[in-house]
């Protein structure tokens, strides 16, 4: 895969995933027990570990070809 390629598919994943925490923000999500545990133990980490990704992603590719 292209490096510009994933980094388009890794930045939509990083948008989607985020949409949930809107809705947990601003909406009824935070009411429901499982929509509550759905973002805060699968969507988070996903937006957190994306968005490492595109900060600090090409650096840890260079440091693992090591």
């Amino acid at each position: 895969m292209k490096a510009s390629t994933e980094r388009v598919l890794i930045r939509w994943i990083h948008i989607v995933f985020s949409i949930p925490v809107v809705g947990y923000i601003y909406g009824p999500v935070a009411d429901s027990p499982y929509g509550a545990q759905a973002v805060r133990l699968v969507f988070l980490p996903v937006i957190a570990l994306s968005g490492l990704w595109l900060w600090k992603g090409q650096w840890l590719r260079k440091k693992l070809r090591v």
